[in-house]
């Protein structure tokens, strides 16, 4: 048996460290996590192969200190998928490990001395997964005030004025010495406590009634029939907003459970889709992973966890759930694949859709991409035959898609300063909504309330000082802000430039927006609902008060576009349609197209129908028409002439090489060195390989770091040939500058 062990370690190094395992011990099994010696001190690595020989050129092996964990982190199908996930992307194994596992065991490395581990697929006791104990106090008897001092009589007055109150809520109100509090009153027969388990997740803390599944349309049983029988096929699901895509995903996923195999869902941002999670609990109950941002790093690692052990086999969670160990994997479902934020930016910049599609074929698992408006990608890969392509085409309720009108603002004039992105029609057509009692949305993908601020005299914007934009203001904060660093300043009373005091906002934020709308349609109730507003738990509070009628009309940023489905919603208006078309990015029009036929989702999917107007200066623009006439396969036509002309992908790979240094000079030089690099492979000079740049970046500084960039386009094989090349240059270094490889890149900043 091999006595030599190779294991990653979170290192930036793309290779592998060679080790001997512990004498008088068996040697780890794959996946196993390790401390090992590396450069004086101890780091905790997994162990990724086995071998009898050591790498050629190897004399001095070091030991395998020991196991940190008595059985292994990663199930082999899910080790071979983050091993080939690291050399698609180009990134050093051991940091791929490292942001796939959870938090190493408290004492993990005291274990070593003491030599004492857990037998084979035993746990420790403990509370069940995503819960905590909780101590409940209930008013028990009567009692005389004057007997009482002044913090006993807050507790109780406050138990007495409900059912019952947590004892961590007593804390926030009395202090620390609640609990004894507490003690005393219990003694005295005041009150009864009673402790038990209490969900800490805010997913689970409201109980979900059972549901019924609900008759299917022809078209979604058409699809589950082809998606369960389908064996390890990938699909594509195509249905148009409110189609009942989310139907399909539980009828395949019970099927899966019914086999006794596990299932995985992918949404793009787990926050805004409590709606989403409830659900899945009232079809499947509450014995769920549901994997946010929201859950500290240990209760994130207990979900994980249970997971590894069987105890839970379905998750649902954003990006990174992708890898999570669900055991015996049947399905993987990735609900809006169209959706960027898929799309890992920094560090192991992966595609979590792309390696959905990855990990479902290696663990022979059925996957399935659903989207109202698929990436040019998947639509591809579809046409071509590598996805098989299902349709619902209408939804359940028979309820049309709304009708679209387009207003062309170079000939409609707006109602006047105070509201200058507000054209009469629309504002005739929220207040006739309003007056019906119907509700309303209005769409601007501008948050804060001006997006920049400018000199009257000399005309120059106030930036932030360490990246190359304008700075927008919040003015209920008093601030303007940047939206890359968070850099944060007062609202200047004179230019910083020439010292006017003629500093105006320019444009039109939700934030005006709000209070311009609040003012002319009062007392309707107004809210908002961005980055700034709304998070986690506070973004479902306020769609919660627009699906209880609380809220008449809500303006929003793309956050209002992700899939929620708000049955009172009539009218959903789009102040600028064509403001995406203006980035600099081949992806403009696709994402222009998709934000607009998600919001106009939004409208009509109750009894009453829709109706949706677009405000923009491009009427002609082909997504801004196909996304008015509800014409997906209208605007694929067209986008992908487009991108086979420019041999923009799906017609050619591609890779971003970024470069970003604290002097612009060094940062340049690097650029130019690695693009020459580059542009030495014979498919360049041959004209089979583009490489466009290098040149500053379009966001050319960010965080002080003055960024550049170059990409190359071309065949798969030839693209990754050149980034190879690329990559061996960096890992030998290229500070003080920084670079990085990014294989098929979606944000073009």
């Amino acid at each position: 048996m091999s006595e030599l062990v190779d294991v990653a370690l979170p290192v930036p190094l793309r290779r592998t460290f060679t080790y001997r395992a512990p004498p008088d011990e068996p040697v780890p099994a794959l996946g196993s996590r390790v401390a090992v010696p590396f450069h004086g001190r101890k780091l905790a690595g997994f162990v990724v192969a086995h071998r009898d020989e050591p790498p050629e050129g190897v004399t001095r092996i070091a030991t395998v200190a020991g196991l940190l964990e008595p059985e292994p982190v990663f199930p082999q199908e899910l080790l071979r998928f983050l091993l080939e996930a690291a050399r698609y992307y180009l990134h050093p194994i051991g940091e791929v490990l490292r942001a796939a596992a959870p938090a190493l065991p408290a004492g993990a490395f005291r274990r070593l001395r003491e030599r004492g581990f857990l037998a084979p697929g035993e746990a420790l006791p403990g509370r069940r997964v995503g819960t905590r104990c909780e101590l409940f106090v209930r008013v028990s008897g009567s009692f005389e005030a004057e007997r009482l001092g002044p913090r006993q009589r807050e507790i109780l007055a406050l138990v007495a004025s409900r059912d019952e109150v947590p004892l961590a809520e007593l804390r926030e109100r009395v202090g620390a010495g609640a609990r004894g509090i507490v003690r005393r009153l219990e003694a005295r027969g005041l009150v009864t406590t009673d402790e038990r388990e209490v969900h800490i997740d805010p997913f689970f803390r409201t109980p979900v009634a059972p549901d019924t599944p609900p008759e299917l349309t022809p078209a979604q049983r058409h699809a589950v029939s082809a998606i369960v029988g389908g064996g390890g096929d990938a699909f594509l699901l195509h249905g148009v907003t409110g189609s009942g895509k989310t139907e399909v995903y539980l009828h395949v996923i019970a099927a899966a459970r019914d086999r006794g195999q596990g299932a995985l869902l992918l949404v793009p941002e787990i926050a805004l889709t409590p709606q989403l999670v409830s659900r899945f609990r009232a079809r499947f109950g509450d014995a769920i992973a549901v994997l946010h941002s929201g859950l500290s790093e240990r209760e994130r690692d207990d979900h994980w966890r249970a997971l590894r052990r069987g105890d839970l086999r379905l998750a649902v969670g954003a990006r990174s759930a992708l890898f999570a160990p669900v055991p015996d994997l049947g399905v993987l479902v990735v609900d809006e694949e169209h959706d960027p934020s898929f799309k890992q930016e920094e560090g192991f910049r992966y595609h979590a859709r792309d390696l959905a599609l990855l990990r479902a074929y290696r663990a022979g698992a059925i996957c399935i991409l659903g989207s109202a408006t698929p990436s040019v990608e998947s639509f591809h890969r579809a046409a071509a035959g590598k996805l098989r392509l299902l349709s619902l085409p209408e939804r359940p309720t028979a309820q049309a898609l709304p009708a679209v009108e387009t207003l062309d603002l170079r000939r409609q004039r707006t109602s006047g300063a105070t509201h200058p992105l507000l054209t009469e029609p629309l504002r005739r057509a929220i207040r006739d909504c309003l007056d019906a009692g119907e509700q309303a949305i209005l769409f601007l993908n501008r948050r804060g309330y001006a997006p920049s601020v400018r000199c009257g005299d000399c005309g120059k914007l106030v930036e932030c000082p360490a990246c190359s934009v304008a700075l927008t203001e919040h003015r209920a904060q008093g601030r303007l802000r940047c939206h890359y660093c968070d850099f944060q300043q007062a609202v200047p009373e004179r230019c910083p430039s020439c010292g006017s005091t003629r500093v105006d906002a320019m444009g039109i934020g939700t934030e005006q927006l709000e209070q311009a709308l609040a003012e002319l349609y009062a007392p309707k109730v107004v809210a908002r609902l961005d980055r700034d507003t709304a998070t986690g738990k506070s973004a479902e509070a306020v769609l919660d008060r627009l699906r209880r009628r609380e809220v008449d009309l809500l303006v929003g940023t793309q956050m209002v576009t992700k899939g929620h489905d708000l049955p009172g919603v009539t009218l959903v208006g789009v102040l600028l349609a064509d403001q995406s078309l203006a980035f600099p990015d081949f992806r403009a029009g696709e994402r222009t197209f998709q934000l607009l036929a998600q919001v106009a989702g939004r409208a009509g999917r109750g009894e009453r129908p829709g109706r949706v107007i677009f405000q923009t200066f491009q009427p002609e623009h082909p997504a801004i028409r196909a996304a008015a006439a509800h014409d997906y396969e209208a605007f694929y036509a067209a986008e992908r002439e487009e991108r086979r002309e420019l041999c923009y992908p799906p017609f050619a790979h591609m890779v971003a090489v970024r470069i970003d240094a604290g002097d612009e000079a060094r940062g340049r030089a690097v650029a130019e060195e690695l693009a020459t690099l580059a542009k030495a492979h014979p498919a360049v000079r041959e004209g089979v390989l583009l490489v466009q740049g290098p040149a500053p970046a379009p966001l050319a500084r960010l965080r002080g770091r003055y960024r550049f960039r170059f990409l190359v386009r071309g065949p798969r094989a030839l693209v990754r040939q050149v980034a190879r090349r690329v990559v061996a240059r960096i890992d030998e270094g290229v500070q003080p500058a920084r670079a990085t490889v990014d294989v098929d890149p979606v944000s073009m900043l």
